[in-house]
């Protein structure tokens, strides 16, 4: 098999693919032959060092393919069985892998594999962020930083389901329509325009009652002063860089806010969780009230380009790695 791996951490060029050898699955686990990969701005962290992991390391959270041997303890699952996962343990970048059962779904007929990918991370993240960590509710009007990218496509699409007026912003002009395409009401290009004075325009001053960052350090503090009295920020990434540190009598108290850094696994921690969320999403695509397409697919062997890309704000959508 195949993998691509990181001795080191820092750019792009510190990853590499390299043949390995792959042991037979231990009782709990299942071997799949991977068909897609999903590339996420997170892996960029794991790279840069700035989430430390233990190296040497391989690289990636999600991906999809077919079980092609199953452990002496796994009951409810099959060779043959299409999966996805987003999860720990790391090393999606490959073509082949060892992986939990229990961090495992099926993949229902009538979803691609190579969608199924791009699902499990950027699906289950919306999921747990509109249903979970601030549960919307229809009439809300919303604010989403990054809405042209791959998580904030999806989360349009979806607010936008459940009767949401749902703002975003991007940093480009180019990318205002395609985030109009995805279910905004309403783009800002915070490049160009301020976008809490733009929020509270269409808000008749008010502030709206969440915010869902995953830019960080660029619209910290804008984000905080887009919110009304007691409204919360979501801050779920450091696209711009890690936030600085939070004055909580200057910044929070003043309007009563609500901050939270939520993570996948505060909310999808066991199997039910996971089944519950998963089954919702694939709902969603198969019902066309999220539709997705893939902007851009990668070789493993292109792997550092990827990465480039990805850190060069070029991938504008879902992109996924085809390990084959």
């Amino acid at each position: 098999m195949k993998a691509a791996i990181i001795n080191k951490t820092g750019g792009p060029e510190v990853i590499e693919v390299k043949d390995i050898i792959l042991e037979k699955p231990s009782e709990n686990e299942v071997t799949i032959e991977q068909k897609a990969i999903g590339l996420n701005y997170i892996d960029t962290y794991h790279r840069s060092g700035l989430y430390p992991l233990k190296l040497p390391i391989g690289l990636g959270l999600e991906g999809s393919g077919i079980i092609t041997e199953v452990g002496s303890n796994v009951k409810n699952l099959k060779a043959g069985d299409k999966v996805a996962y987003a999860a720990i343990p790391l090393g999606s970048y490959s073509t082949h892998r060892n992986f939990p059962a229990s961090k495992l779904v099926k993949i229902p007929n009538g979803i691609d594999l190579e969608i199924a990918a791009t699902l499990m991370t950027k699906g289950l993240t919306t999921y747990y962020l509109l249903h979970q960590t601030y549960k919307v509710k229809s009439g809300d009007t919303i604010l989403f930083h990054a809405a042209a990218g791959g998580v904030g496509q999806i989360f349009g699409q979806w607010a936008k389901s459940l009767g949401c007026n749902v703002i975003g912003t991007v940093g480009s002009e180019e990318k205002i329509e395609v985030a109009k395409k995805c279910g905004y009401d309403h783009v800002i290009n915070y490049s160009k325009d301020n976008f809490p004075t733009k929020v509270k325009e269409l808000t008749d001053g008010k502030g709206v009652p969440v915010v869902y960052d995953g830019v960080g350090k660029d619209t910290l503090e804008g984000s905080l002063e887009c919110l009304k009295m007691r409204g919360m920020l979501v801050s779920f990434g450091n696209a711009s860089g890690p936030l600085s540190d939070i004055n909580v009598p200057k910044m929070l108290q003043p309007k009563g806010l609500f901050f939270v850094r939520p993570s996948m696994q505060q909310y999808l921690s066991t199997k039910e969780e996971l089944d519950e969320a998963a089954s919702t999403i694939f709902e969603k695509i198969k019902s066309g009230k999220v539709k997705i397409e893939i902007f851009k697919k990668y070789k493993l062997k292109d792997v550092v380009q990827a990465h480039k890309d990805l850190e060069g704000r070029k991938i504008l959508g879902p992109a996924v790695i085809i390990p084959n």
